[in-house]
């Protein structure tokens, strides 16, 4: 695995964190005079207002209420523990108690989180919540055992679009010749390929910059994130293909697990499912702000029926075998679910 100059940073800070404050016993005086048993930490890379950040607080402010106030958990937002990656490697070894992550980050760890990225997988957002409040969402956090790591629930990221400063994207072949950044994936930049694009992986923050001067021409990414940074301005054209859900997990770290005991984790488990659905509402409320603001602010939105979106499906077909065939099964399950 490459370590980059950001990861070393993160993993030496949670370090540093865990050694001064994280998954330790260390009492620190509560209202009412309570003693916590426990101060643990919740690494976070989102802005405070972000629906996942207000998850993680929601979630924070549950446990603290169910076990009053004997279980604290201390959140670290806007990618101070790190980013996803390395705060990844810090859960498996306890330098960080708990974190929401992407499915993206954690498909380096366990390869089967690659059937819930494989694009044009769902219909929609109720065949993908049916599929991960099931046995299938089980199923994947069931599949994190031996990893470090234990799942406790599933997060909303939204929809992912195609945006162009070009002119709308209505059929594949609308793609071919462009570049199109996409995050830092594999699996993303086959996805491009297959439509004949020239796939270019870059960190978020470049993006801007990057369609502002031409360098690509355009990018995917959801609502919220498409607005919050203002790409509308230099990407005005959004096609809604919904080519990927990529659901986000809430996690504890094995080693801070283990040392809890099962009343506290009972309790844990139930605020994390409680606070997802709190999320997702959230997600969605923030989901339809943030379309209304760039559609007032002059952005053009092309919205694709679903026998277009087949069409777009037909092309990535064989990366389902190309990265997923060993779980083909298990794709086609939740393929028939949508059906």
């Amino acid at each position: 695995m490459r370590w980059t100059h950001s990861r070393i940073f993160g993993f030496l800070t949670g370090v540093l964190v865990w050694m001064l404050s994280g998954c330790s016993f260390l009492a620190e005086p509560q209202a009412e005079g309570t003693t916590p048993d426990f101060v643990l930490t919740y690494a976070e890379n989102q802005a405070e207002d972000y629906p996942t950040m207000l998850g993680a607080y929601r979630f924070a402010e549950l446990v603290s209420e169910k076990t009053d106030g004997r279980v604290v958990i201390q959140i670290h937002a806007g990618g101070t523990m790190g980013d996803e990656q390395s705060v990844v490697e810090q859960l498996q070894f306890g330098g960080v108690d708990f974190a929401r992550v992407s499915i993206s980050s954690l498909s380096e760890f366990v390869k089967e989180m690659n059937v819930l990225q494989l694009p044009y997988l769902y219909t929609g957002s109720q065949h993908m919540w049916k599929i991960l409040d099931g046995q299938i969402g089980d199923h994947f956090l069931e599949a994190l055992e031996g990893s470090g790591m234990v799942g406790l629930s599933w997060y909303d990221a939204g929809a992912r679009n195609f945006y162009t400063s070009t002119g709308f994207v209505r059929t594949p072949d609308d793609l071919a010749g462009l570049r199109i950044r996409v995050q830092e994936s594999v699996l993303m930049a086959r996805m491009v390929e297959a439509f004949g694009g020239e796939a270019v992986q870059q960190s978020f923050e470049t993006v801007y910059s990057a369609l502002e001067k031409g360098q690509v021409d355009g990018a995917e990414n959801n609502w919220p994130s498409y607005e919050s940074e203002k790409h509308y301005e230099v990407a005005p054209y959004v096609t809604v293909d919904e080519h990927t859900r990529v659901p986000e997990m809430q996690l504890v770290s094995q080693v801070t697990w283990d040392k809890l005991p099962e009343e506290y984790q009972e309790i844990i488990r139930d605020s994390a499912q409680e606070s997802a659905q709190y999320e997702r509402e959230l997600w969605q409320e923030r989901t339809a702000q943030s379309k209304a603001a760039v559609v007032s602010a002059g952005c053009q939105v092309l919205e694709l029926s679903s026998g277009e979106k087949e069409q777009f499906r037909q092309k990535v077909l064989p990366l389902y075998r190309e990265f997923c065939a060993d779980y083909l099964d298990l794709v086609d399950e939740i393929v028939a679910a949508g059906r």
